[in-house]
């Protein structure tokens, strides 16, 4: 197990994820250019700050999972509230029993993004998206090969993701590695 001693650290991992995407979140809404509360009515649009020709700031309100997929309002918001809570609280248990520190730092960036994501959900309806890394080749291909990045995004998005990736390495990857994970092959 990861020990009582490492648990105060990722927890303070999923606080410092929380707090880092919360404050990002904050200072979107309370910028008026992006006119972010306005355009949570879909008749709105929503603003926009160019920074340069690969990276900007652009307002989106995400009523999906993660990258705007299965696009929901109404009762599905609660739905999703639901689901996202029990994955949350899956995740806590299983890091609390976790016996590698990659599956503790997984499972930290994962539930600190979900609770970041989760906050918007409840008082919103959806989350707050802005980093926009389309640039102006998005719809420009290398032969047949798209170029860009398509999805706009936030800080429990990349944390969501960059977790994900990083247990996808240690369950799958690492654990094959290990004596354990040879005797059971």
């Amino acid at each position: 197990m990861v020990g009582p001693g490492n648990r105060s650290v990722w927890l303070a991992l999923i606080a410092f994820v929380v707090i880092a995407d919360q404050l990002t979140k904050w200072a979107v809404l309370s910028t008026p250019a992006f006119n972010a509360i306005d355009c949570l009515d879909v008749t709105v649009t929503c603003g926009r700050i160019e920074l340069s020709s690969v990276f900007d700031l652009s307002m989106l309100w995400n009523r999906g999972i993660s990258f705007g997929t299965l696009q929901s309002d109404g009762w599905m918001r609660w739905v999703l509230v639901l689901a996202t809570s029990g994955i949350a609280v899956a995740f806590v248990y299983w890091l609390l029993r976790a016996e590698r520190w990659l599956t503790a730092l997984s499972l930290s960036l994962v539930v600190g993004g979900a609770i970041g994501n989760l906050i918007d959900r409840i008082r919103f309806g959806a989350v707050v998206d802005f980093l926009d890394f389309s640039g102006p080749w998005f719809g420009a291909h290398i032969g047949s090969w798209p170029v860009g990045f398509p999805w706009v995004f936030n800080i429990a998005d990349a944390a969501i993701t960059v977790g994900a990736v990083l247990l996808f390495l240690d369950q799958f990857l690492m654990s094959r590695s290990s004596p354990e994970g040879k005797q059971g092959a």
